[in-house]
């Protein structure tokens, strides 16, 4: 998504995530990330987004009318329900991959850079919301656990956590979501982050176990610029990071090849998620991380209604 294609995302000033990555405090990157957000939100025409994140949503047919707040309204020309405690407290999970593959970056930017911005920046919007935020990261084992918590000085311990380096080797995307499943009884929200560098034979299941809990799952599939096109200058010897084994390539004569692998891994990957009603999103390395928050509330408006529908269809049913 281009900023153009949003005025919401045309009137924020969006960073360059170089630039953005000079700033060492990871807290620091995350709040001028949603400062920023907010700022452009605030100075375009896309008005109400923000209301429906915190204390009101939007009013949709097979609502309570009585529930209406009439002083909004007279505000905004446009009809809000105001939420109830267990509507307005989420309980979000992010699950971040911290494995070998993502310390490749080929523009200044790491994927495990990106990664912790991202993870950084969703905890800190969503703890200004109120929200409890959790923590798992993950390579070939699960490295560290923060529950889902939102009390003074548990976003510092999330942001510790989420600073530590890339390491392990491979990448185990089923553990970490096993352990999750297991761990967290009430219904919540868990965002997995990571290159999927790895067979997704057995992700279905594993997603399956927790959509089948009544979570609600949003997977962001990080990639580096090169990554989707091959673009590497000339043939040299390359060494894969998580298992050690070394290939030549010339990129002239893989890239047919790698491109259509590629396509059929992120392909696979969207149908998976597309399957089991999981949000997608696709993200370069080389995107504002406004962007990324901007798709993932935008992914969460649309949940918010399909789900309302659901609910007012399966009334009308049992009536």
């Amino acid at each position: 998504m281009s900023a153009a294609a949003n005025p919401a995302l045309a009137a924020a000033k969006l960073i360059d995530p170089q630039a953005l990555m000079m700033i060492r405090s990871l807290e620091l990157r995350a709040r001028a990330v949603v400062e920023g957000f907010w700022s452009g939100l605030h100075r375009s025409p896309y008005h109400g987004f923000s209301v429906e994140f915190s204390e009101y949503r939007q009013y949709s047919p097979g609502d309570d009318p009585r529930y209406l707040d009439w002083r909004v309204y007279a505000r905004s020309d446009r009809y809000f329900i105001k939420k109830y405690e267990d509507e307005t407290n989420l309980r979000v999970h992010l699950v971040a991959d911290l494995s070998r593959s993502m310390a490749y970056g080929s523009r200044g930017v790491t994927k495990a850079a990106y990664a912790a911005t991202l993870a950084a920046t969703l905890a800190y919007f969503l703890h200004l919301q109120g929200d409890a935020v959790g923590l798992m990261t993950f390579d070939e084992q699960v490295r560290e656990y923060l529950p889902a918590r939102h009390r003074l000085g548990h976003l510092r311990q999330l942001m510790l956590a989420l600073e530590k380096p890339a390491g392990g080797h491979a990448t185990d995307l089923v553990t970490p979501l096993e352990r999750i499943a297991g761990l967290i009884r009430k219904r919540a929200l868990v965002g997995l982050i990571s290159d999927f560098l790895a067979p997704l034979d057995k992700l279905e299941r594993s997603l399956v176990a927790l959509a089948a809990g009544g979570h609600e799952l949003s997977v962001f599939h990080l990639v580096d610029p090169a990554e989707l096109n091959l673009g590497l200058d000339a043939a040299a010897l390359f060494e894969d990071v998580e298992t050690a084994r070394t290939v030549y390539i010339d990129p002239a004569a893989a890239r047919d090849g790698y491109m259509k692998r590629f396509r059929a891994h992120a392909e696979a990957l969207q149908a998976i998620c597309r399957k089991l009603g999981v949000s997608y999103h696709q993200l370069s390395t080389a995107q504002p991380l406004e962007i990324a928050l901007f798709e993932f509330l935008q992914a969460r408006m649309r949940r918010g209604r399909i789900v309302r529908r659901a609910n007012s269809a399966a009334k009308g049913a049992a009536a």
